[in-house]
């Protein structure tokens, strides 16, 4: 692709970095910039630093902060025994957009998986164990996507806490296995947490 400006293509292939954006769609948000009153195009850059570097993970739940705990943990109107189990920040986002759940999270950064080299050392498991030893919790619901990494996590935790009263649950199977929590629409997920079955259920 020849641009008539070197600044120009340095932006475009900047842009064209984030996923899901090619060049053509890289060029297209790069004019439109371009078209913006400097001021607006200052604004956009600010938000993009700050965002990058006052945002923290929260040191209970590991989700995305402004704060050392996440706006979650910290409201008291928020049902704190109850722990939703998810592999990443895009699942906490998925499912808070339902609003059919009031308790808590814990992000485990990802999914045990050793063919791709991740193992429960790498994940925020230890965190999770602590918690339920120490804060009084009563349910953990485990909302990972549908797959057989996802259930040999599910069994690698529960062993993980036993022996213990926690009762322990997954989310319904209306998201197919093998899918993806991100691309379930709103009342596939509301209906797979408002019918969570005991993890006993699942076969590994």
């Amino acid at each position: 692709m020849q641009l008539p400006s070197a600044l120009l293509e340095q932006a475009v292939n900047e842009f064209s970095k984030l996923p899901g954006i090619g060049k053509k769609t890289a060029l297209r948000l790069v004019l439109h910039l371009l078209k913006q009153e400097p001021e607006k195009v200052e604004a956009f850059g600010a938000a993009l630093l700050r965002m990058r570097k006052d945002t923290h993970i929260c040191q209970r739940c590991y989700n995305i902060s402004d704060s050392l705990l996440c706006s979650i943990c910290s409201n008291p109107m928020r049902k704190q025994e109850l722990i939703c189990v998810v592999e990443s920040i895009r699942d906490v986002i998925a499912i808070e957009s339902t609003q059919q759940y009031n308790g808590t999270y814990h992000v485990l950064g990802g999914i045990i998986s050793p063919l791709d080299g991740v193992g429960p050392d790498q994940l925020y498991i230890e965190p999770l164990v602590k918690r339920v030893q120490e804060d009084g919790i009563q349910e953990l619901i485990f909302a990972l996507n549908p797959t057989i990494q996802g259930d040999t996590t599910i069994y690698y935790i529960q062993k993980k806490i036993q022996p213990s009263t926690v009762k322990v649950t997954t989310i319904a199977r209306g998201i197919a296995f093998g899918g993806e929590l991100e691309y379930a629409d709103e009342m596939t997920l509301a209906r797979s947490l408002q019918h969570r079955m005991p993890v006993e259920n699942l076969k590994v």
